[in-house]
């Protein structure tokens, strides 16, 4: 039995490598040039303003999607020996790492200030709420209930946007300033809700920052579990070119099942409505199928190794621009840039030779099998 996934080291390496290089680099190129036929691209490689998605808006829900697919390779046997002390230890311990390691990137935990901490804001953490709940699903119940459950959770949402109202937020608005969601993250997070802050004793928020998380969290459950029965048909022994029609059958019925809904439930990442994770959902799916297809299937391995070298060591290229001030002592290094490109064409150079330096450490990680688990 195939115990891991080529395709999925790929898979997340090439998320990882368009969220820290690819992305920051492109964008700050498309600015510089400047050019309107340029300009109409920058849309690839920047999250919608609001209702509608692009292209960047499914790095997160893949990122979700493929820890869930990790569960039945890393519990499934531990769910079978019953040794579920140990499988809850290692859930524990993921969460409280993922929880701790979101604190640093966006949390404020490393500013030394008090008024800049806020608990529930990062992607890790998001991560290690749809884990935590669908690893416990696996463990402790049988398929048919897993999806009970996410079907209920689907609709749980959507039912609570379209039908709660509180203090003049929800009852079916979906604007950023009046949408339920937002009401539930300022009422429970207060102060420490990303970007808010206390005048003279009032907390005031962010006008600008709508992404939620406490009441999106049941719908980044339902991707994990998503993941998680992705990750089920992928370790069975399923026919290989079942599993393949499984995927892509799956992917292209959630797509459509998104898009209907959003007639009604629009599509919209910062508040991860219920039309939203089918329709990311299926992209996954498709995104899995593509690359089960060409690595798990067909064999195919060239020119693959800058994927793996992000997609193996993941936790470490997520955290490692907070830990390694790289940006910061190449600028020292390469203070004559300026001079000779100017300052914008010397500060994108840096930005790339940032990149580049990052992904050698990685990859001297790769070669020497430092693998840094969570």
């Amino acid at each position: 039995m195939k115990q891991r996934l080529e395709s999925l080291d790929v898979l997340r390496g090439a998320d990882l490598f368009f969220l820290l290089a690819v992305g920051p680099i492109v964008r700050r190129f498309i600015k510089l040039v400047d050019q309107p036929w340029l300009n109409e691209c920058y849309w690839l490689f920047d999250h919608v303003a609001w209702e509608g998605f692009s292209p960047w808006d499914i790095i997160m829900p893949l990122f979700v999607f493929m820890t869930g697919i990790t569960i039945p390779f890393a519990l499934g046997r531990i769910r079978e020996e019953r040794r579920y002390g140990t499988a809850l230890w290692r859930i524990v311990r993921r969460v409280i790492i993922l929880w701790f390691f979101g604190m640093i990137c966006q949390g404020g935990l490393l500013d030394k200030d008090p008024n800049t901490i806020y608990l529930y804001s990062n992607t890790l953490q998001a991560i290690a709420v749809a884990y935590a709940a669908s690893a416990l699903l696996f463990l402790f119940t049988k398929l048919r209930t897993q999806i009970i459950v996410a079907a209920v959770l689907l609709l749980g949402y959507w039912a609570a946007m379209e039908f709660v109202s509180v203090d003049g937020f929800g009852g079916g608005d979906y604007t950023p300033e009046k949408n339920l969601a937002e009401w539930v993250d300022n009422t429970v997070l207060g102060r420490f809700r990303d970007g808010a802050k206390v005048v003279d004793g009032d907390v005031v928020f962010n006008t600008k920052y709508h992404c939620t998380w406490i009441l999106s969290s049941l719908t980044f459950i339902v991707t994990g579990l998503l993941g998680m029965f992705a990750g089920v048909v992928a370790k069975s022994k399923m026919e290989e070119r079942r599993k393949l029609w499984w995927f892509a059958g799956t992917g292209v019925a959630m797509v459509v099942a998104g898009l209907i809904w959003s007639i009604w439930h629009p599509i919209i990442k910062m508040i991860w409505t219920s039309s939203m994770t089918l329709f990311s959902g299926g992209i996954c799916f498709l995104l899995l199928w593509l690359c089960y297809y060409l690595i798990d299937y067909k064999g195919y391995r060239r020119g693959l190794t800058l994927f793996k070298v992000y997609g193996m060591n993941s936790i470490a290229a997520y955290m490692m621009p907070k830990f390694v001030k790289t940006r910061a002592i190449l600028s020292g290094l390469l203070a004559f840039l300026p001079f000779v490109m100017g300052e914008e064409w010397a500060g994108f150079a840096i930005r790339v030779a940032d990149a580049v330096v990052i992904y050698l450490l990685l990859y001297y990680m790769y070669k020497r099998e430092i693998f840094l688990k969570a």
